[in-house]
């Protein structure tokens, strides 16, 4: 059998996160500093700090979506007994827009890792139609398919990570 050459298969985001699925909506994730989220990429949390910018590609503003953002190696790759850790969940983001024009349900929280290479991950869901979509009690432990399921969503129609680890600070004595 061919292996695959999808990057969110062999980087475990399918398996680890979702399920196969076929993306058909662009989704663009670009950091303040200019930092564009690309599969398999490297970001330094200093360079992660605050929301992106998000935008969503289409041509119906009637066509609502919900973004969801996890770390499925929280709180190591080794050890990711808090699979997975919601750093941002906005729903009702119509098609064309961007997150701004969305409900932010989790306000955004910028990445951390502590030890080893963690995979952040963007998951961008079609809504069926406007809907109340409620914060989960913790952050850790958040799970992208149950959560799919609750609200209805079905598969992602978009996806994208990239790769993030401790940055050490340059300013500590030698």
């Amino acid at each position: 059998m061919p292996r695959s050459t999808n990057p969110l298969v062999i980087g475990g985001v399918i398996g680890d996160v979702l399920e196969p699925f076929t993306s058909c909506v662009s989704l663009r994730i670009v950091y303040n500093n200019g930092s564009e989220v690309i599969n398999c990429c490297e970001l330094k949390p200093s360079q992660i700090l605050n929301q992106p910018r998000v935008e969503i590609g289409g041509d119906d503003l009637r066509i609502l979506y919900t973004l969801v953002m996890v770390d499925p190696d929280a709180p190591s790759p080794g050890n990711p007994n808090q699979r997975e850790y919601l750093h941002w969940l906005v729903a009702n983001i119509p098609e064309t827009t961007g997150t701004n024009f969305g409900e932010q349900i989790v306000e955004y929280e910028g990445p951390r890792p502590m030890m080893g290479i963690h995979r952040i991950v963007f998951i961008l869901f079609r809504q069926l139609g406007r809907q109340t979509v409620y914060a989960p009690g913790w952050r850790q432990n958040f799970n992208t398919r149950d959560f799919s399921e609750v609200y209805n969503l079905g598969s992602p129609v978009a996806a994208t990570y990239f790769t993030c680890k401790r940055q050490l600070d340059s300013t500590r004595r030698r």
